[in-house]
């Protein structure tokens, strides 16, 4: 086969920069050995969220006696997980559509460079495929530790956690993060005695205290145990289980028993698979592909995106490099501007981050306004009886500028996409404050959040 473009690995990155590609008149063959839409779309973001959307709604349904209902609620995990792969399945099915109505020539198989100019494919119908550009999308995976083998039963990496045979009795969850942290609401709600061993003294350390506090406190009242400050070692069967074994910091030894032990400690590039030796890239020290923002590796005419060219280890982030890289390869560069990339973390209760933090901008030379409106203020938080957390915005004081926002509680994740627009556009704690927003609605506290850092707030103290 011959294209203009091949892009190696169908993930929120590679399906994307093919379908920009497509738009844009190329050829084009995107090459995915597993399943179309990747890590996110078949064994990570979209299950995990129908999972937590799920499982929320089962619990909230069981604890809401203080509003006069009462409800005895069982959740049915076959048919729970059979609703989860329809809706990866309608998902996967339409990012297929959409190659094809793009003009994508979908390969299947797994490909490997064998010079500049042309890939081997093993695996599928179609052996070589010759290029004028690509672009490696191939992702990422979990990390596996030393003494936890993803092969080996017990254990379970994130994908195995998102489809089990059966819901574990005893789940301990070695890794604080947010994946480790998501699923640990997950089990604890299906009923799993959950149980979080972290080597770093804190839940989600990326994130503020006070926005993981109340995280944390809430995983708690779900029953998730924490033992911060452990680093775990191995294990060991024991009984009708397995006993996991720990070392803290000061050299003590602590077991766990468990029925499985679920690893979510980070991800690792895909990247030593794809034959790059051949065309003289080398992945740095931590396997991650160099590139600058049009994903140019520094090899005419191979890009790299998404998780495969390092941090932000996020979808939507992947997404966005996939179409500068297909504009790039077309001869039709894009330029984006600033590049402000939103995080969201759907715990309970969700978080929503960009940008800049209060003590990130006064170390890079801000004299930083803060503003918070706390949920609890909310009409709209109270009557929806979700009153934890808060919206906090930072802003430059002399200009007013938004720099950054941290918020935690209800809609996080569509809150901060408003405070991430906000930014972008260069706005100020004036443009945010004079937008009027519908009342009662939890948007309303951005506008606030901007009133407290003017000290100007109506329904909270400045």
């Amino acid at each position: 086969m011959e294209t203009d473009a091949l892009v190696i690995g169908a993930g929120p990155g590679g399906y994307v920069a093919a379908i920009r590609a497509g738009q844009l008149g190329q050829d084009v063959a995107l090459v995915e050995k597993d399943a179309y839409g990747g890590v996110c779309l078949n064994h990570g973001c979209i299950p995990s969220k129908a999972l937590l959307s799920a499982t929320s709604l089962a619990e909230r349904a069981a604890s809401a006696g203080h509003m006069g209902i009462d409800a005895e609620v069982s959740i049915d995990v076959p048919q729970l997980l059979d609703w989860t792969d329809g809706v990866v399945d309608k998902l996967t099915g339409g990012v297929e559509q959409l190659c094809r109505h793009n003009g994508v020539e979908l390969v299947e198989g797994h490909a490997a460079f064998v010079d500049r100019s042309t890939v081997r494919v093993e695996g599928g119908d179609v052996d070589r495929i010759s290029f004028e550009d690509a672009i490696v999308a191939t992702g990422s995976r979990p990390v596996e530790l030393p003494g936890f083998a993803f092969g080996d039963e017990p254990v379970w990496s994130s994908r195995d956690a998102l489809s089990p045979e059966r819901v574990p009795d005893r789940l301990l969850v070695v890794g604080a993060g947010y994946i480790g942290m998501e699923l640990s609401n997950v089990y604890a709600r299906l009923g799993s005695d959950v149980t979080v061993v972290e080597a770093l003294d804190s839940a989600l350390p990326a994130y503020e205290d006070d926005v993981t506090a109340i995280v944390r406190d809430r995983a708690a009242e779900l029953g998730v145990d924490f033992q911060f400050g452990e680093a775990a070692q191995g294990w060991t069967e024991a009984g009708d289980g397995i006993r996991v074994t720990t070392e803290s910091e000061d050299g003590d030894s602590h077991g766990y028993d468990a029925d499985r032990v679920l690893v979510a400690v980070g991800r690792e590039p895909v990247t030593g698979t794809v034959g790059l030796e051949q065309v003289g890239i080398e992945p740095d020290a931590d396997g991650f592909i160099g590139t600058n923002r049009y994903g140019e590796t520094g090899v005419d005419g191979i890009y790299a995106v998404g998780d495969v060219a390092g941090k932000p280890l996020l979808a939507h982030a992947a997404s966005t490099e996939g179409i500068l890289a297909a504009h790039h390869a077309a001869g039709e560069p894009l330029d984006v501007g600033d590049w402000i990339v939103p995080a969201a973390v759907f715990t309970d209760p969700e978080i929503g981050t960009v940008g800049m933090t209060a003590e990130a901008a006064e170390a890079a030379g801000f004299e930083s306004a803060v503003g918070r409106m706390p949920y609890s203020a909310s009409g709209r938080a109270l009557t929806a009886d979700e009153t934890e957390g808060f919206v906090r915005v930072v802003a430059d004081e002399p200009s007013g500028a938004l720099l950054g926002a941290q918020v935690v509680g209800p809609e996080a994740s569509e809150l901060v996409a408003e405070l991430a627009f906000a930014i972008r556009q260069r706005a100020t704690l004036d443009d945010l404050a004079e937008t009027i927003h519908v009342h009662p609605t939890l948007s309303e506290t951005v506008m606030e959040a901007a009133e407290a850092a003017m000290g100007q707030a109506i329904h909270t103290r400045n």
